[in-house]
């Protein structure tokens, strides 16, 4: 198959192919802007130390952490986080128009394709969409870039609209993102086989899933928990220097308790479809519990990005807490001591605010990635709605049955991440030490931010809930008597 017949083909489809290419290519616009804005933070460069700067900090900024060089590390990665959910959000637009896709081709093998050029065609598919959405992020970034250099009052930057990241940087994020993505695709087509008479699975996931991963959920707090009282008991065993690896601790607790979250979506899926199953009365519920126990991988990777959200949206929370109590002990402290002027630092909390701000966006990503999940299963599943609706089965059943599905494993689900948030949180921050008149330490443990974590969680769901509403939407067209002999 030639070059040029090859990128018809792809560029070829039905309006729903149209809006899934535009879907991947919006997310890797957004994935782009992340990944760019992460390299321009790391691309601002540290002046040489002098007398009146001695830290070596870039004073043309205002914000402190583009000013700090030790705090641009964390601002990055933070921006890097922010492409999770964007990326799940590319993983289930891929999804939408499946049945649709799978029929096309499969007709293209019928007409003498080969299995190799409908895996190519598939990969070039993603890959072009992929491709416009990086280079339209990358515009979307020159232009920011300019309209937002514009120095404040005290003649400094509020952005790092000074500094470019180099061009090889530039070039290996817009097009190394289609890459990764066409590559990501041809992967996925290894266990397809797409034949003249349809697309089979060379292995279906008949098994429920395994609850192994949702192990690692617990098993996350409890390393990190074990931080403080291990080097409390060094100290008082008179060892001087603590193990190195005690740090590998932390960080392996906390990325136990991520990676359990995420890859245990399906698990919790499944586990909402049995409860709901046994303590379902009504038929909206009993035939949302048969679909999620069918199907527990629809939309996962959202309702994992989502999970991940709300887990970071915990640990920002108890974080804050943290601080509000040690800004209330210095104030406490220097009014003991007769020195207010000295306490009163409010840099860490306006921090949090930031990480507040990004768990928020992350949320809303992942609630727009749900929303493609939920309307890609109603299109899919137009045939059976239609036919149960001729049967006389009412709309408003059904649609309480989207919603039972949508909402069952996402309520508990949210509960457990943002319990799990709290406690890495707590357990990474500690206590709060003040000194008191006489000299001694005394330790006060922040009170449990219930307003912050209502806020999230509750924010959460509101956002699921927003998606089926809008999701419903679809659900009268696609349950019309016509749709009965829809192909």
């Amino acid at each position: 198959m030639r070059p040029g017949t090859l990128g018809r083909l792809a560029l070829a489809g039905t309006r729903t192919d149209t809006v899934r290419a535009v879907l991947t290519a919006l997310s890797a616009a957004l994935a782009t802007l992340a990944g760019l804005a992460a390299l321009t933070v790391l691309a601002i460069p540290t002046p040489p130390a002098t007398d009146d700067n001695g830290v070596r900090w870039s004073q043309q900024y205002s914000e402190a952490l583009l000013r700090e060089p030790g705090l641009r590390g964390g601002t990055a990665f933070a921006l890097l986080l922010l492409a999770l959910p964007v990326l799940a959000l590319a993983g289930q637009c891929a999804r939408l128009g499946a049945p649709a896709r799978d029929r096309r081709l499969a007709a293209l093998r019928l007409a003498g394709a080969t299995p190799g050029q409908v895996t190519r065609l598939a990969a070039l598919e993603t890959g072009v969409a992929s491709l416009l959405g990086t280079v339209g992020g990358l515009v979307v970034f020159l232009v920011a870039h300019e309209l937002l250099d514009r120095p404040g009052a005290d003649g400094r930057l509020a952005l790092p609209t000074d500094v470019l990241p180099s061009p090889v940087a530039l070039a290996a994020t817009v097009l190394g993102l289609p890459a990764v993505a066409a590559a990501a695709t041809a992967l996925l087509l290894r266990r397809v086989v797409t034949t003249p008479f349809g697309v089979v699975r060379r292995a279906r996931r008949d098994r429920p899933p395994r609850p192994w991963f949702a192990l690692l959920v617990p098993a996350g707090p409890a390393a990190v928990g074990g931080y403080f009282p291990l080097l409390r008991w060094l100290e008082r065993h008179d060892v001087q220097e603590p193990l190195p690896y005690l740090p590998l601790l932390v960080f392996a607790g906390g990325l136990a308790a991520l990676v359990g979250t995420v890859l245990a979506a399906g698990w919790f899926s499944y586990a909402a479809g049995r409860l709901l199953h046994r303590l379902a009365r009504g038929p909206a519920a009993l035939l949302a519990a048969r679909r999620l126990t069918a199907d527990p991988w629809a939309g996962s990777r959202t309702f994992a990005a989502l999970l991940a959200a709300v887990l970071f949206g915990g640990g920002a929370a108890a974080h804050r807490a943290y601080f509000q109590a040690r800004y209330a002990a210095e104030l406490a402290e220097a009014r003991t001591f007769g020195d207010v002027t000295s306490a009163g630092d409010t840099f860490y909390l306006d921090t949090i605010g930031l990480v507040d701000l990004a768990v928020a966006v992350a949320v809303t990503i992942a609630a727009g990635g749900l929303l493609v999940a939920l309307v890609e299963g109603i299109v899919a599943r137009r045939r059976a709605y239609a036919a149960l609706v001729a049967q006389g089965v009412p709309r408003g059943v059904l649609g309480r049955s989207v919603a039972w599905q949508a909402l069952a494993p996402v309520v508990p689900a949210v509960l457990l991440a943002l319990t799990v948030g709290l406690l890495l949180g707590r357990f990474l921050a500690g206590p709060v030490s003040t000194s008191t008149v006489d000299g001694a330490k005394r330790y006060v443990m922040p009170g449990v931010p219930l307003e912050e974590l209502a806020l999230v969680g509750a924010g959460a769901v509101a956002a699921v809930a927003l998606t089926v509403a809008v999701g419903l939407l679809f659900l009268r067209a696609s349950t019309s008597v016509e749709e009965l002999r829809a192909t």
